[in-house]
Order: structure tokens, then C-alpha cells, then sequence
């Protein structure tokens, strides 16, 4: 059984590995790309905009699974040196053609970064975990590569959001495998914890459907936020994702 669960878990990472291949040849847009509609990857960047606020001295950022390099463009934008690094070669050749000088691009699997111990200020892994079977081993490497102090940010698909539950149960239903990999804050965090990393905070993101978007922006004021931060299960049942924020521990 723990050998036909392996070999499920390594089946599934194949299939999307291969998959953002896939996208990364026949799309330009950032959001086709990395398989987010427009509006679902805006949303995410206004909320890691609303929430990221790095000291003056975290200088140097890693961005592990950059894709078409969105996120590390942000960083950029705002002053920080960037490392991005992506298993998909076709992502990365496209987000160096849109390249701005202070990013440094690479080709490499989040689960095992080529890179030295302590090397960044901070890291971010977004848009990665629902196509891993764990969250372990991003963690881990996460953790390792920061400082010790330094920031580590990490984002999931909520497995308690309410049509991400009827999904599921339906798939199940139809005896259709996993397509999307699905966790709670709980055990996110668990597995940030287990690899060094403390302090954690948990943000809700609640992404409203393409045909409901104009009311978006109702999910972004600080009433709602705080509404949300306030009653955790209505948080559960309306986002589509979180993100958990921790330090490495000193």
C-alpha cells in the first residue's frame, strides 16, 4: 500500500510538471502560464502586495517555483534582488526575455535547491504547493535557504473552501484521481514548523469567480480581512487559498 501511495504521489507530480511544460509553450501571459486565470493571479499579487511589508535590511529574495517570474518581477519593482527558480525550463526562457536587471534567473526543483545555506533575507513559494503530494520538502528547503530570522512565505489551495469541497467529493464520487492538491492552514503549518520555521500567521485569500469579480474588491477591504481573521471558519468556507508567513528560527 505505502509503495502504490508513492508511486500515486510521484505519478501526480509528473503529470504537472509536465503539464506546465505544456503551458509554458503554448502560452505568454503569466497567468496562462502558471495555470491561474487573470483575475485569480491578479488578486493574488494585490493581496501579497497588501501583506508584504520586509524590513530595509532584507536585501536578497529567493522566488522557488517563479514560473514566468510575476512575483519575482514584484520584488524587483520594489527595490530587492531577486534569485527565480523553476523546474520548467520554457517558463524561465520566457520570464528572462522579460528580464529587469536586478533578477537572476535558474532552472531548479523546489524540493531541492541548489542553493547555499543561508544565503537569502527571505523566500516565497507560490502557486507550487497543490502540484506537490507534500509540503515538506519545500519547506525544508525553504527554511534552509533563509537566514536565520528570515521571512518564508508560503501559499495553498484551501481544502475547506466550500466549492473546492463539493469538487473533491464529486472526483471521489466518479472515482476521478486528485487533479489539484488541497490542505489546511493546519497542516501547512505543521509541516513549516517541523522544518525550523516560526511565528507563524495565517491570511486568508478569497478569490471570488471570473463572473462575480467586479465584487472582488469587497473581499480586499480591511473590514472584510479582518472579518475574516476574526471567525476562521467563514474564512475556511469562502477562500479559495491562504498563505502562512514564518521566520527561521535563530
Amino acid at each position: 500500500m505505502a509503495h502504490e501511495d508513492s508511486s500515486k504521489n510521484s505519478n501526480f507530480e509528473r503529470s504537472w510538471k509536465k503539464r506546465f511544460g505544456q503551458y509554458a509553450d503554448a502560452r505568454d501571459d503569466d497567468a496562462g502560464i502558471a495555470g491561474w486565470t487573470q483575475s485569480g493571479l491578479e488578486t493574488r499579487v494585490r493581496n501579497f502586495d497588501t501583506l508584504w511589508a520586509p524590513s530595509t535590511e532584507a536585501h536578497l529574495w529567493l522566488d522557488a517555483g517563479c514560473g514566468a517570474g510575476t512575483y519575482s518581477r514584484f520584488m524587483a519593482d520594489k527595490g530587492k534582488q531577486v534569485v527565480g527558480l523553476d523546474y520548467c525550463y520554457p517558463a524561465v526562457k520566457k520570464a528572462l526575455n522579460r528580464c529587469p536587471d536586478n533578477v537572476v534567473w535558474g532552472v531548479a526543483d523546489v524540493k531541492q535547491l541548489p542553493v547555499a545555506e543561508g544565503r537569502f533575507d527571505g523566500a516565497i513559494c507560490f502557486g507550487v504547493t497543490q502540484a506537490l503530494s507534500t509540503s515538506d520538502d519545500v519547506s525544508r528547503e525553504l527554511a534552509v535557504a533563509v537566514k536565520p530570522g528570515g521571512e518564508v512565505w508560503i501559499d495553498a489551495l484551501n481544502s475547506a473552501c466550500l466549492p473546492h469541497l463539493v469538487g473533491r467529493v464529486k472526483r471521489k464520487f466518479l472515482q476521478r484521481d486528485m487533479h489539484l492538491r488541497y490542505e489546511s492552514p493546519r497542516q501547512l503549518s505543521r509541516a513549516m514548523a517541523d522544518a525550523g520555521i516560526v511565528k507563524l500567521k495565517r491570511y486568508w485569500i478569497p478569490i471570488l469567480p471570473y463572473r462575480f469579480q467586479r465584487h472582488q474588491w469587497l473581499f480586499e477591504t480591511r473590514g472584510v480581512r479582518w472579518l475574516l481573521h476574526a471567525l476562521p471558519v467563514l474564512g475556511a468556507l469562502l477562500s479559495h487559498g491562504f498563505v502562512i508567513k514564518g521566520y527561521r528560527k535563530q
